[in-house]
């Protein structure tokens, strides 16, 4: 992979995102796939803890929040199934590979594969291109893409530091992502405008664990541009970027790996956000 250029970093302030095509191998690519069918076939899920995932605000609210299961990820590796994949006694009603939404949220500290991936020297050059000081991981996640769209949304909503602008995702294309198998779509520019709404711890004896403040603006469809990347590419992408996924229309899935870190140097890390680290795993420099 080509070093990356002044010129792309500037262009990255200027959008809010960057795709650099190529930045993994297909091999890299390959390794992260065949560590998550291992992952996937020594899974057990014991009943209580067979949460849906959903990006719907109410549902996400429904099924994640009245679950401790999701709030205490962060240090862990846990499995969010999609929806309708499961039946009343939480017994799986398809293959369990083709069950699981997303694995998350500590992959990069507990897998030797993907930490290796989330630490490799290229990601650890981009930081030092980036400017980045003292940047440190704060989750991860392997998704499958198998249909859901995932409404507009910006991630400093859900991991919000002081002041803005400190979060940054790392987007992995395991496979070619294409706008039928449900590529990200961005609206350029619209990391400035700070964020709407908030996804924050809920006082103790709620009926949920998390819930929103604000509201997200409408988005107009014409807004967005769509940011297909083959294989191995990466996307960065800034916390307060607005961006989505269409569902997938395809019979091809789009998995990735994808990680947020955040520049610690200054950087206070919202005691409301859902994810918190703890004394078993604080979180990790980026550089090593």
């Amino acid at each position: 992979m080509a070093s990356v250029t002044q010129q792309q970093i500037q262009k990255f302030h200027k959008d809010g995102f960057l795709v650099l095509e190529q930045f993994f191998s297909a091999e890299e690519c390959d390794s992260m796939r065949s560590q998550i069918q291992k992952i996937i076939a020594e899974m057990e899920v014991p009943p209580h803890c067979r949460t849906e995932f959903s990006t719907r605000e109410e549902e996400q609210l429904q099924a994640q929040g009245s679950s401790d299961y999701f709030l205490t990820s962060g240090d862990k590796i846990r499995f969010f199934f999609e929806k309708g994949v499961l039946d009343g006694k939480g017994d799986f009603l398809i293959p369990k590979e083709k069950s699981v939404s997303k694995i998350g949220h500590a992959l990069h500290a507990y897998d030797p594969v993907f930490k290796q991936i989330t630490h490799s020297p290229k990601v650890q050059e981009l930081g030092r291109k980036l400017g980045l000081e003292r940047p440190v991981v704060v989750q991860s996640m392997y998704i499958f893409k198998s249909l859901l769209a995932v409404t507009p949304h910006q991630d400093a909503t859900f991991l919000h530091t002081e002041p803005l602008g400190r979060i940054l995702g790392f987007w992995i294309a395991l496979e070619d992502a294409t706008q039928e198998n449900g590529c990200l779509w961005f609206i350029p520019g619209s990391h400035t405008n700070g964020i709407t709404r908030r996804m924050v711890r809920a006082a103790s004896g709620a009926s949920t664990c998390v819930e929103f403040v604000g509201s997200e603006p409408a988005y107009e469809d014409k807004q967005f541009i769509p940011l297909p990347i083959s294989k191995g590419g990466l996307i960065l992408i800034h916390g307060e970027v607005v961006h989505k996924s269409e569902h997938n229309s395809s019979e091809s899935s789009r998995h990735v790996f994808t990680f947020h870190v955040m520049e610690a140097k200054g950087t206070t890390w919202s005691k409301e956000n859902w994810l918190q680290p703890t004394p078993e795993l604080p979180f990790p420099s980026l550089y090593t």
